[in-house]
């Protein structure tokens, strides 16, 4: 499917080979001497949940254009979708993927770090030896730390975590995708939006990274995610002093105050905009609102 063909995504996205024989899809508008802002999607999204803040911070139309980053993560959306024996489908070649793109776009300057579920564990594990270039934070419904001790882990995750049945259904019937774009939201989607965030996920071989995100969450010292998400929680509190926007849906059953505190408590200074009826995709329900906030945000901010 053609990328002008999902809605409100009038973008050409470009490819490189992240990897040997491994493509990965991205976008890079706005104008390329813009300050840069990198955002980095969760699972089961892609870069079609950025659409709406591309349009609003690239376009020199809208006011100062800034240079927006936003890759598909090998395995989701426009990107390949290489097997197991080709690709670790683990955190760490996550943000070693980030680095490579950043390389081949020649960006060693400072960014915006902007992300959002997994991509918030990616990001700040992108940033762990740099991070004197993130320069402001754009935080919405994700992690940078270990699920806390307080909030327990939803079963919906565990069915593909830990379940071999679960893991089944969402790759055989798209079941992780298909639900988010049900239950991530509080205002119903428009059947062809919720297609769009479904469909590259539709097919055993294209759901793979979907079940392998989950699979890959880190509980404990002997996950294989649990290093970088331990170390980013250690250095957290080191972003304090720079500026962080936080929108946040408070509807979401996973990322839920419990995080939402977590963010707060380790950036004190931060501006915080959490809404009562948004939910995951707090980006699909609060995008009117959000956009032009994040916008102000980094104009007042800048680099």
């Amino acid at each position: 499917m053609p990328a002008t063909a999902y809605p409100d995504y009038p973008f050409t996205p470009k490819r490189f080979e992240v990897r040997p024989g491994i493509g990965m899809s991205f976008l890079d508008e706005g104008p390329r001497d813009g300050e840069v802002v990198l955002m980095l999607h969760g699972n089961p999204s892609w870069s079609y949940y950025w659409r709406k803040l591309v349009a609003g911070l690239a376009d020199p139309a809208t006011g100062k254009a800034y240079r927006c980053i936003v890759p598909d993560h090998v395995g989701m959306g426009l990107s390949d979708r290489p097997g197991d024996d080709a690709y670790a489908y683990t955190l760490q070649s996550r943000i070693d993927d980030v680095e490579t793109l950043l390389q081949h776009l020649g960006v060693d300057g400072p960014v915006t770090l902007a992300v959002h579920d997994w991509g918030g564990m990616i990001g700040f594990g992108w940033a762990l030896p740099r991070r004197e270039r993130v320069r402001r934070l754009v935080v919405l419904n994700t992690a940078a730390f270990p699920l806390p001790p307080a909030k327990p882990m939803p079963w919906q995750l565990s069915l593909g975590r830990d379940s071999k049945l679960g893991g089944f259904m969402i790759r055989a019937f798209n079941l992780f995708a298909r639900g988010a774009t049900r239950l991530g939201v509080e205002e119903r989607m428009p059947a062809d939006v919720r297609r769009a965030f479904e469909a590259p996920y539709n097919g055993w071989r294209q759901a793979i990274s979907t079940l392998r995100f989950m699979q890959d969450i880190p509980l404990g010292e002997g996950d294989r995610a649990w290093a970088p998400v331990a170390e980013s929680a250690r250095v957290l509190h080191e972003y304090a002093d720079r500026p962080a926007f936080i929108g946040w849906g408070l509807r979401d059953f996973v990322f839920d105050r419990h995080f939402l505190e977590g963010f707060t408590a380790a950036l004190p200074q931060a501006e915080v905009h959490a809404f009562e009826d948004a939910n995951h995709y707090v980006l699909e329900d609060k995008a009117q609102v959000l956009v032009p906030m994040i916008r102000d945000f980094l104009d007042r901010h800048p680099l």
